[in-house]
C-alpha cells in the first residue's frame, strides 16, 4: 500500500513538473500570446488593432484641423470687423478661402454680387433677398460642418462596439480553455492559464481601442457644436450688416 502511494505521488509530481515546465516555456508576452491564440481570437485582435490604428489617425487629423480652424477663424473675424469695405475684404479673402468662416462669407458675398447685378440695388432690401442670403449661408455652413463631421461616426462605432468585440474574443478563448480541460482531464489552473490570458488580451485590446475613441468623439463633437453655434452667430451678424449696407445703397 505504501509503495503504490509513493508511486502515485511520484507520478503526480512528475506530471506537475511537466505542466510547470510547459507553462514556463510558454511565451506570455503580448506578442507571444497573440501568436499562440486561436484563429478566431487572432481575427478579433487584428480587427481591433486595425480599428485602433484608424481611430488614432482620425484623432490626429481632427485635432490638427480643429486647431487650424480656430486659428484661422480668430484671424478672419479680427480682419473682417476691422475691414473698411466689404468689396476690398472680399477680394482679399477669395484667394485663400480655406476655412468655414471664409467659405460662408464668400458664398454670401457672391450671392450678393449676383443679386446686385441682376435686379438692381433698389430691390435688394426686400424679404426675398434676405431669404436668399439666409439659405446660401445655411447651405455653405452645413456643407462645411458635414465635412468636419466625417470620421466622427467611426469613432462612435468603435467606442460603442470595440469592448463587445473584445469580449466575444475573450468568451471564445475561454471556451477553448475549458475544452482543453475536458481533453486533458486536468483541472490545474496551469493548464488553462495561457489560454485564459490570451482570451483576456482580446478584451484589453478592445478597451484600448474603445476608450480613446469615446473620449475623442465627445471632444470633437463638442468642438463641432461650438463651431456650428459661432458660424450661426456670424451668419446672422453678417446678414444684418449686408442688409444695412443694401438699404444705405438703395437710399443713395
Amino acid at each position: 500500500m505504501t509503495d503504490s502511494t509513493n508511486v502515485s505521488t511520484a507520478v503526480d509530481a512528475v506530471g506537475a513538473t511537466e505542466i510547470a515546465g510547459n507553462v514556463a516555456q510558454t511565451d506570455m508576452s503580448a506578442w507571444g500570446m497573440f501568436l499562440q491564440a486561436d484563429l478566431m481570437v487572432k481575427a478579433v485582435m487584428l480587427s481591433l488593432i486595425m480599428a485602433s490604428i484608424w481611430t488614432w489617425a482620425i484623432i490626429f487629423d481632427k485635432t490638427m484641423r480643429f486647431k487650424n480652424i480656430k486659428q484661422r477663424s480668430a484671424k478672419f473675424e479680427s480682419d473682417f470687423w476691422s475691414a473698411d469695405a466689404l468689396d476690398g475684404f472680399y477680394e482679399k479673402v477669395k484667394r485663400r478661402a480655406n476655412h468655414p468662416y471664409a467659405i460662408v462669407f464668400m458664398a454670401a458675398m457672391e450671392e450678393w454680387f449676383r443679386s446686385s447685378k441682376g435686379t438692381g440695388r433698389a430691390r435688394l432690401s426686400g424679404a426675398g433677398m434676405k431669404e436668399r442670403m439666409t439659405q446660401i449661408m445655411g447651405v455653405a455652413r452645413n456643407r462645411e460642418l458635414d465635412e468636419l463631421e466625417k470620421g466622427l461616426g467611426f469613432l462612435a462605432t468603435v467606442g460603442s462596439s470595440a469592448p463587445f468585440i473584445g469580449l466575444f474574443g475573450t468568451v471564445w478563448g475561454i471556451m477553448n480553455s475549458f475544452q482543453s480541460i475536458a481533453v486533458s482531464k486536468n483541472t490545474s489552473l496551469a493548464v488553462v492559464a495561457p489560454g485564459i490570458a490570451e482570451a483576456l488580451l482580446a478584451t484589453a485590446i478592445g478597451l484600448f481601442a474603445a476608450i480613446p475613441a469615446v473620449i475623442a468623439y465627445n471632444k470633437f463633437n463638442g468642438e463641432l457644436n461650438k463651431l456650428a453655434g459661432r458660424l450661426e452667430d456670424f451668419s446672422v451678424e453678417f446678414e444684418a450688416l449686408l442688409s444695412r449696407q443694401t438699404e444705405l445703397s438703395a437710399a443713395a
